[in-house]
């Protein structure tokens, strides 16, 4: 079903949406969610219709098309904080995950921590959630930690608890791993770091398109994450940052949008959120991102996670029936399964499940601390969304039996 309209769907139907999306062919198994979300129809029409009608650029016009887009811009804003449970002057809008984790390193750790400070981070962390804090960390002389995983592959909350110490000014966790499909208990993630006087920053780009997130109750001071992969456009995300921790951090980049006023003598600096906003933003990436919310909310969160929460469960019950295959991570992995065919490198997993129509991310995930942990160079991931059935399943299993036939 196409077309703006909210879908008012029984709970217990299974989705059936995969002709919303009209660059999934029929016959083709897109399992490759994780790295980004194919676009409903929905969010293209949004995109095309302000690029197409009522473009314009905001903040700066007093012709009244700028200030329609002005109002559009900022009901976006209003929108991604209502959906994350935050306000909108906690919103940021950058060009995706990494840079919002790359603005705290910068803003608010390499301003706040100092020479013997620590940083705690998990083995599963994404490359985004690494190399910015050893950047600020080399620069200060702080010192980075990192909390083992459970058998189960889960972060240890229990080691969390173990190792910290009033040293740890900060620690940074993904909300759902991208490799394992793991949760965090981000609660108790939360209160953990809070009880040795720690901030939070929880990476969010895995759990904001297949559960329902609230910043507030989970106890977060940052959380970011990108739109590509809530079945939005590229080259928009959201930094969500307490209001307090947002107006001390000094800017990020400098330039228009996010002065108060310039001489050559001195500038000041507009508030949050637009001091960190300097330049023409990504105007239409925040409306087709605002319109990617009202697609999985008009779904719903709960039931986008209970469809790929089934799909997991189908998808490793059929790979376990596949002798030489190693799953990892644990049973209940939220929309991803890794895994790793006896003898047989993950690229030609890929490149032979290609041959048939189906479409997987294999390599390191940009988690090689994670690979070495796992004791592997790479994994092949199959990762779901609100297209995929069980169809694609069933294509899945077959072009692995595939692969061991020729691989022997």
């Amino acid at each position: 079903m196409n077309g703006t309209a909210l879908r008012t769907l029984s709970e217990a139907a299974p989705l059936d949406l995969v002709s919303d999306f009209p660059a999934i062919p029929t016959g083709w198994a897109y399992l490759d969610t994780a790295a980004t979300a194919q676009k409903p129809a929905q969010v293209i029409d949004a995109i095309t219709r302000a690029y197409a009608e009522t473009y314009a650029t905001v903040h700066r016009g007093v012709y009244q098309r700028s200030a329609d887009m002005t109002l559009a811009y900022e009901a976006a804003r209003r929108r991604v904080a209502g959906f994350i449970g935050g306000q909108p002057e906690e919103v940021v809008f950058v060009r995706g995950a990494t840079e919002a984790i790359n603005l705290v390193a910068e803003c608010w750790a390499g301003t706040q921590l100092k020479a013997g400070d620590r940083i705690l981070l998990s083995t599963l962390e994404h490359h985004s959630n690494i190399v910015p804090w050893q950047l600020v960390a080399e620069r200060i002389g702080a010192h980075i930690d990192v909390v083992p995983l459970t058998a189960d592959h889960r972060i240890d909350l229990d080691a969390m608890a173990a190792m910290l110490t009033e040293q740890h000014k900060l620690v940074a966790l993904a909300h759902v791993s991208n490799v394992l499909g793991s949760v965090l208990d981000a609660r108790r993630a939360a209160d953990l770091a809070h009880r040795q006087g720690a901030k939070l920053l929880l990476d969010g780009c895995q759990a904001v398109p297949r559960m329902a997130v609230d910043v507030a109750a989970i106890g977060a001071d940052f959380y970011a994450f990108s739109g590509h992969k809530l079945y939005g456009p590229t080259g928009i995300g959201v930094l969500w940052g307490r209001t307090e921790l947002l107006d001390a951090m000094p800017p990020y980049q400098g330039g228009g949008s996010m002065i108060d006023r310039v001489t050559f003598a001195r500038t000041t600096y507009a508030p949050p959120p637009a001091r960190f906003e300097a330049g023409t933003p990504h105007i239409v990436g925040a409306l087709g991102l605002a319109a990617a919310i009202d697609y999985v909310e008009g779904i719903g969160l709960d039931r986008i996670h209970a469809h790929e929460t089934a799909l997991v469960r189908e998808a490793r019950e059929a790979l376990k029936q596949i002798n030489s295959v190693r799953l990892f991570g644990p049973e209940d992995s939220a929309g991803i399964v890794s895994f790793a065919v006896e003898g047989v490198h993950p690229h030609d997993i890929g490149t032979i499940l290609d041959e048939g129509n189906v479409a997987i991310r294999a390599g390191h995930h940009c988690a090689q601390p994670l690979m070495d942990a796992l004791g592997v160079p790479a994994t092949a991931r199959a990762s779901f969304g609100v297209y995929n059935g069980p169809a694609d399943i069933e294509a899945l299993a077959r072009g692995i039996e595939r692969v061991t036939r020729i691989f022997g």
